[in-house]
């Protein structure tokens, strides 16, 4: 699996949280999934390109 996320970042984003170790793991699998999705839409619409509107 491609790893997307970054913890490091993540608490950045949530400064007055903790981040538990499964959350990178978690938003990862979900970044994963909404890029497979939008490269799908991308390709039905005969593009090779993924952009913004896919997502």
């Amino acid at each position: 699996m491609v790893e997307l996320i970054i913890k490091s970042k993540i608490k950045a984003a949530v400064p007055d949280l903790s981040v538990a170790g499964e959350v990178p793991d978690a938003l990862n699998k979900k970044v994963l999934k909404l890029l497979e999705e939008a490269a799908t839409r991308a390709k039905l619409n005969g593009r090779r390109t993924l952009q913004a509107r896919d997502i």
